[in-house]
């Protein structure tokens, strides 16, 4: 992977030249990452083309969670016309691969992770755009308009429908910021004591939200396994950190919530797949559909889960062939 042609100027003018430049990490958007090095300071450069990512609100999210005290990586410097953002350094434990390695803290993580949600609850979510019906079903939608077609099946009347009736229950409280993709992959482990232990990661689509959308995000893994147990207990400790919350509603929207996900990264793993050329993707659809079926037995999915049932056999649930 190699640096975007800019870097070494860019480097130049904000004191970091000379520094060594190595590849650091991809994503599933055109952001690349590399790390700089230079004297024993180290730095990661975000390469986000500017015709294709506007890293504005990622760095506005990011103020954002550190004025409010949560560890979420600062620019050290940035040139948005290049898409270049030079910044904090949170080094290489991420929480999955960690937890790979030992999962002996499994526990301890999760509960961690779980806190600094309940924490950032309880705090003004910022500016940031509405997570609105018009949204819940764009991005439900990505499952007919993608995943349907990789597998040869066209779609059936009767989808947005479904998901019509299911989206009240998701404005019963007041929204919080929600981060869109909290999970083990985008928490880093930090050499800092207390709650901000666990680093932040990858918020820019950030919007306001319902507060079940991340925990189900977290505990609803795509590429890590989360036992019922874990997750049982970890839903129950983030109700009781917020006492106020009516549990009924909260438990019934967490529900729609984890089944809106999964079934919008069907569709989004297959779009990059398809679309992106991203051929890594559709071995997590076998993950994602477990997940899927599992989410589509609880009583306030019904809706949802009579259209599946009638129109997507279960021969179309093991995912797109790469």
């Amino acid at each position: 992977m190699i640096p975007p042609p800019g870097t070494g100027a860019f480097l130049n003018a904000h004191g970091w030249g000379g520094a060594a430049v190595r590849p650091l990490a991809g994503d599933a958007s055109f952001r690349r990452y590399f790390r700089v090095e230079l004297a024993g300071r180290t730095a990661v450069l975000m390469d986000a083309p500017p015709d294709k990512e506007d890293s504005t609100p990622f760095l506005a999210v990011g103020k954002h969670l550190h004025d409010l005290g949560f560890s979420a990586p600062q620019p050290l410097a940035a040139d948005l016309h290049q898409g270049l953002v030079l910044l904090e350094d949170f080094g290489d434990a991420r929480v999955n691969p960690v937890l790979s390695a030992d999962a002996s803290a499994e526990h301890d993580i999760y509960a961690a992770a779980v806190d600094i949600l309940a924490a950032l609850h309880q705090h003004p979510h910022g500016c940031v755009p509405p997570y609105n019906e018009a949204e819940y079903l764009r991005e439900a939608r990505l499952f007919p308009d993608w995943y349907l077609p990789a597998v040869g099946l066209a779609e059936a009347p009767g989808y947005n429908d479904a998901w019509a009736l299911l989206w009240p229950a998701l404005f019963t409280h007041p929204p919080v910021l929600v981060l869109r993709d909290y999970h083990a992959d985008n928490l880093m482990l930090l050499d800092r004591p207390g709650l901000k232990q666990l680093g932040l990661l990858d918020y820019q689509d950030a919007t306001a939200g319902h507060p079940a959308y991340d925990l189900a995000s977290l505990l609803q893994d795509i590429r890590r396994t989360v036992s019922p147990a874990l997750e049982t207990a970890m839903v129950a400790r983030y109700l009781a950190a917020r006492p106020g919350l009516d549990e009924a509603a909260f438990r019934t929207a967490y529900a729609i919530l984890a089944a809106q996900r999964n079934i919008k990264i069907l569709g989004v793993f297959t779009r990059l797949y398809v679309r992106d050329g991203k051929p890594a993707y559709p071995r997590f659809h076998p993950r994602l559909w477990e997940l899927v079926n599992a989410n589509l037995e609880h009583p306030a999915l019904a809706p949802v889960k009579a259209w599946f049932d009638a129109h997507v056999p279960a021969a179309a649930r093991t995912g797109v062939q790469s």
